[in-house]
């Protein structure tokens, strides 16, 4: 039952190589930087990963894409002020995109968590992005078909973890951090603080421990707008 190991590194061992990988955030808020480099260190290579963003600067995301280890991107903006890797390598023709409307995004991983295999949505009826998928009637009006989103490993940012896997999440930093811990066959956790059995009140839980594989202790976390206003490099 305890779920704690001792460093990001351990955590994100088992990865290999074609992998799917969800990877919690919404920008910079929520992001698990340490165990994004700890997979960059990995070199695991072929990845599939689903975030929310493209990443941005040289650091967490943007560093596991700048050094070829994802090879398909899904998520919702691949465009931003700071994404010159991405928008390199999609160039070049070295890694694809999957672009999906954030809620659809959002829903699509929490129908995989939830056993659901698809669902119906109005958004992007009559766009490139709904080509070749179902579309059926409801009520009048035209609706296109989802199917959900399941991942091999999630890497997941909490606020206090405990050993059994409960966490909690910090303010916005929850974002895409649940859903995702729910829709991975392996979910992994970094968390500011690991506090002793107790040491949560079960009203505070957002993610319950039995979603959670592994969870590692990182007490002072790395925030991605950080390194980017100090122009940092990684690895």
């Amino acid at each position: 039952m305890d779920k704690r190991l001792a460093s990001v590194t351990e955590a994100v061992s088992r990865i290999p190589d074609g992998a799917t990988v969800m990877i919690g955030g919404f920008g910079g808020s929520g992001a698990p930087i340490e165990l994004i480099h700890a997979l960059v260190d990995h070199g695991a290579k072929g990845l599939t990963v689903v975030n929310n963003n493209a990443g941005n600067g040289h650091v967490g995301l943007a560093a596991l894409i700048e050094q070829g280890q994802v090879d398909k991107l899904i998520c919702s903006f691949p465009r931003g002020a700071n994404t010159e890797v991405f928008t390199e390598r999609y160039r070049a023709g070295t890694i694809a995109l999957e672009l999906v409307p954030q809620g659809t995004l959002a829903e699509r991983i929490r129908a995989g968590g939830s056993g659901i295999p698809a669902f119906y949505t109005p958004t992007s009826y009559g766009t490139d992005l709904a080509e070749g998928k179902p579309v059926a009637e409801f009520d009048g009006r035209m609706y296109v078909q989802e199917r959900w989103l399941k991942a091999d490993f999630a890497l997941i940012k909490a606020n206090a973890a405990d050993p059994h896997g409960n966490l909690t999440y910090r303010m916005a930093a929850r974002n895409f951090n649940p859903i995702m811990a729910m829709a991975a066959n392996t979910t992994i956790v970094q968390a500011t603080e690991v506090v002793g059995l107790g040491g949560i009140d079960p009203e505070q839980v957002i993610t319950p421990g039995i979603f959670v594989d592994h969870v590692v202790e990182v007490p002072a976390p790395q925030q991605e707008e950080v390194l980017n206003r100090a122009e940092a490099v990684y690895p």
